[in-house]
């Protein structure tokens, strides 16, 4: 897992790199998904960055768009794009939105960004491959605080009705939303009993440690009439002590002190040896 780990650095160094060239944006729950987008992108999905429409890729959905920065950073690494791209990041005539748009960026299978409909989405395109008798899979990432919206969960009973076995949900459980922390808004109690309720294959893993979602995916995967729900145990920000402790890091509009520090912690990734 070194190569992977080595990619998820990169994830994670380019999304400060964009953010904070652009001064302001989603930096936490951005940097909470890079782990699990290096899995993915790194060892997990088949996908043809020459061939980004190829039929038998497996479909990635972040139902959670204001991570994308994180996903473009994926995407660079994966080479569906030129590093010079990252920076044009929310600016007039950008391929990159602040949200993700299937008609603007190479590898966007769904344009996502009104949160609770990406996972509808998902669940939409996991039973067309089933109906079809086709071998692609379907790979979503929701946050914690989406999961207020009740379309979401009926998103998750339709797929566990229709045993959608090549469904994965990762719940990116970073314990903050837009508007504080999650408990405080809606207490989301037990998601792993929640989605095991539901009907689906659910557990519990560290979502900054790589090989264990890597391997949550192997026994999500190995249940043949069963969705897998994978919640992430995550911290929002991670990656800059500074962000991971503040009480609300959604969205930052970086004054002169934050941008020291972003600045300090993208000059340790450089300096520990992470290239893009």
């Amino acid at each position: 897992m070194r190569e992977i780990a080595r990619l998820c650095s990169q994830i994670r160094l380019l999304t400060l790199k964009q953010l904070h060239h652009l001064g302001f944006g989603h930096y936490g729950g951005s940097l909470s998904i890079a782990e699990v987008l290096a899995v993915l992108y790194g060892k997990v999905m088949k996908f043809d960055p020459a061939n980004p429409a190829w039929e038998e890729r497996d479909y990635f959905i972040l139902s959670k768009g204001h991570g994308g920065p994180a996903l473009y950073a994926a995407l660079h690494l994966s080479g569906f794009f030129e590093e010079e791209v990252l920076y044009t990041l929310n600016q007039n005539g950008t391929a990159l939105p602040s949200h993700p748009d299937r008609n603007l960026t190479a590898g966007v299978d769904m344009t996502t960004g009104s949160l609770g409909q990406g996972i509808s989405a998902a669940v939409g395109a996991a039973l067309s491959h089933k109906l079809s008798g086709r071998p692609n899979r379907t790979f979503v990432i929701v946050g914690d605080g989406e999961l207020n919206e009740g379309q979401c969960w009926e998103a998750v009973q339709f797929a566990a009705h229709h045993k959608l076995h090549n469904l994965y949900v990762f719940v990116d459980d970073n314990k903050q939303q837009l508007d504080g922390p999650t408990k405080d808004i809606i207490d989301p109690l037990d998601f792993v009993r929640k989605f095991e309720a539901f009907g689906f294959y659910s557990e519990r893993v560290n979502g900054h440690d790589t090989a264990a979602i890597f391997d949550s995916i192997e026994r999500g995967g190995a249940q043949r009439e069963k969705p897998a729900a994978i919640i992430l145990d995550t911290v929002k920000g991670k990656g800059v002590p500074y962000f991971e402790r503040m009480d609300n890091s959604h969205h930052i509009r970086a004054n002169d002190e934050q941008n020291l520090l972003i600045e300090k912690s993208i000059r340790e990734l450089e300096e520990k040896g992470v290239r893009t």
